[in-house]
């Protein structure tokens, strides 16, 4: 497949046309809702098995051999070169499709955004996923766990060959809580009831394993919440079930705040069985405008966490939104709206804003004015973001990539994830 950008003067018949693709074929795989009024710097992908070149001023056979790191004897016989001296411009060049990695892929699903639409949701795009992490169980003071209606959603990944995955917060009224978490993991007592509860409901449910996500610990918990993650591998493991955690983005072990602190990476990187690395916000919607999950922050990230975490247990975060900020930020006011790469395509068409991409953070974004004067900046994800995130993962050999959230539409996504992977059925 092949990742193209909108540019002035495009349509999508000359687009079709130059790649040899139906119309049709463009605009349902991409969801183009308006295929007769693109975008300036759109990105969209081209549903091909390989790519296309048009050779430029100055190329030659042996340069873009080595651009692309593909022999030129190669080239010049899979485009039935006759002259492999005298190259047009404008000429189309076929590059044959890459060797893809198998590799572990998982979503979490917030119930609570995707509704009445659960069953849709996971049933589009079930072909590329193992785990579908279900958000969530919250916990209660008592060790207890407060119910979830999850038995559509766990029914529909086990008939789609998905790992359903129990997820635990420390979630109460809405937000993490740390003395939530210090009250069970300080007790010995609470944490067996907790776990024994955790047990019944992947028996009762067929889960496939359990993943931790307690967030804002603190260094108070950080000793407890690797002792409870030990007896939760040691009752869970005899009985087939998978641990892992979703961890804060640290850039070092003694990284300061709530937040961080209590996130043990290497003891958890021994401990559990994956981990979900949650590398995404730094664009927030309570913070200033920029990259939700810019590529920079990302390999920060990930340069330490493969440092004391076995790259074959690490999952590797991509959020599934942008959002929209009015201008001028200013703290603690209106928070921004978050919103689907998709959403962020018809905000750009229907205000005539041109898409941006900022190639540091590699990341798309736009402003654009309201009807009332507001001036706004979007940053979002798009094709080109989402493959500089693959080919990290890829340079890393990681286990895999997870996203947060299933439910926002981003059809590019799922079409890169057939191009570039072969995703790990769980019953493999």
């Amino acid at each position: 497949m092949q990742i193209y950008v909108i540019e002035q003067g495009d349509t999508i018949q000359n687009i079709a046309q130059d790649f040899d693709v139906p119309e049709s074929v463009l605009i349902e795989s991409n969801d183009l809702r308006e295929p007769d009024n693109l975008v300036i710097g759109q990105s969209i992908v081209i549903p091909i098995w390989g790519s296309y070149y048009f050779v430029e001023e100055g190329d030659t056979i042996e340069s873009i051999g080595q651009e692309f790191g593909i022999p030129p004897e190669q080239l010049i016989r899979l485009n039935e070169i006759t002259d492999p001296d005298r190259l047009d411009i404008g000429t189309r060049l076929y590059f044959p499709q890459t060797p893809r990695e198998v590799i572990d892929v998982a979503t979490y699903m917030d119930l609570n955004i995707t509704g009445p639409r659960t069953v849709e949701e996971i049933q589009r795009v079930a072909d590329e996923l193992t785990y579908l992490n279900i958000f969530s169980y919250e916990m209660n003071p008592d060790g207890t766990l407060r119910p979830i209606n999850d038995e559509e959603a766990i029914q529909t990944a086990l008939l789609n060959n998905i790992a359903p995955l129990m997820v635990i917060t420390n979630i109460e009224e809405g937000q993490f809580s740390q003395d939530l978490a210090t009250t069970v993991l300080q007790d010995d007592n609470l944490q067996d009831i907790l776990l024994q509860e955790t047990l019944r409901i992947m028996e009762e449910k067929g889960y496939r394993g359990v993943d931790f996500d307690l967030e804002y610990l603190g260094s108070i918990n950080r000793e407890a919440y690797n002792n409870f993650l030990r007896k939760a591998v040691d009752m869970y493991h005899p009985l087939g079930y998978t641990v892992s955690t979703a961890l804060a983005p640290k850039y070092f072990e003694d990284q300061e705040g709530i937040l961080y602190e209590g996130h043990d990476y290497e003891a958890q990187g021994q401990i559990v069985d994956y981990i979900f690395l949650m590398t995404y916000e730094w664009g927030w919607s309570g913070g200033p405008p920029r990259a939700v999950s810019p590529i920079g922050e990302v390999e920060r990230v990930m340069e330490y966490a493969t440092s004391v975490i076995p790259n074959e247990k690490i999952m590797m975060g991509i959020p599934l939104y942008g959002y929209d900020w009015t201008l001028p930020y200013e703290p603690g006011g209106d928070f921004a709206r978050a919103i689907s790469p998709q959403r962020a395509i018809d905000i750009a068409r229907e205000y005539g804003a041109e898409i941006e991409y900022d190639e540091e953070v590699q990341a798309p974004f736009f402003t654009y004015t309201d009807e009332e004067g507001n001036a706004h900046i979007v940053w979002f994800e798009d094709a080109r973001s989402i493959q500089a995130k693959f080919d990290l993962v890829k340079d890393l050999g990681l286990k895999g990539f997870y996203y947060w959230v299933l439910g926002r539409d981003f059809p590019q996504n799922w079409l890169l994830i057939e191009d570039n992977f072969i995703v790990r059925k769980f019953m493999d």
